[in-house]
């Protein structure tokens, strides 16, 4: 079972998300794309992974991956697992701003998302995918800010068309888009 669940800033997603994985009889892997080494230099993200953490129950193992997502979905998944992957736009974020020059960060986010795309409807066990849904505001001025509102929406619709569920998560309250 591969399930997308969408959602603004603070709509709930990341909290249902683990209630759905919570509910698994399986071992549970939450992949955290943010990485708390990284975090230092920001207070209020280090306080963010912090808070997400200690709601997490403590058997669950975290692994933190910030750019190769689609292997270490690859070495985790076997149908005795649920994984949770927190979540798809940060990882986005770090493939864009990763690398020295504009032609090495396209290609890498090509070749990334792409082999997530391919993988996950041939992994065993349940994945469990959050990402922002940041497409329903006003466009940005910044060109940077522009590329990662135009690549989160190509990956949302792309990560949409390979899961068995896609979950639209508003003001806490879960709405269906595909799937049972």
């Amino acid at each position: 079972m591969r399930e997308l669940i969408l959602g603004g800033a603070r709509s709930g997603k990341s909290r249902f998300a683990e209630q759905l994985a919570s509910k698994s009889d399986k071992k549970v892997f939450y992949i955290a794309t943010a990485e708390v080494e990284h975090s230092a230099q920001d207070p209020e993200m280090a306080e963010r992974i912090r808070r997400h953490q200690q709601q997490r129950p403590s058997h669950w193992q975290t692994i933190e991956e910030p750019l190769k997502l689609a292997d270490r979905l690859k070495e985790l998944a076997t149908e005795e697992h649920t994984i949770l992957v927190d979540c798809l736009t940060l990882w986005l974020s770090n493939l864009l701003t990763e690398g020295d020059g504009d032609e090495v960060v396209t290609q890498r986010l090509t070749d990334e998302t792409a082999k997530l795309i391919e993988l996950l409807p041939q992994l065993p066990g349940e994945i469990i995918l959050v990402s922002n849904e940041v497409g329903l505001g006003i466009v940005p001025m910044g060109e940077l800010s522009r590329t990662f509102c135009d690549e989160s929406g190509r990956l949302n619709q792309q990560i949409a068309s390979v899961c068995d569920r896609v979950t639209f998560m508003a003001a806490g309250l879960p709405m269906i888009l595909k799937g049972k």
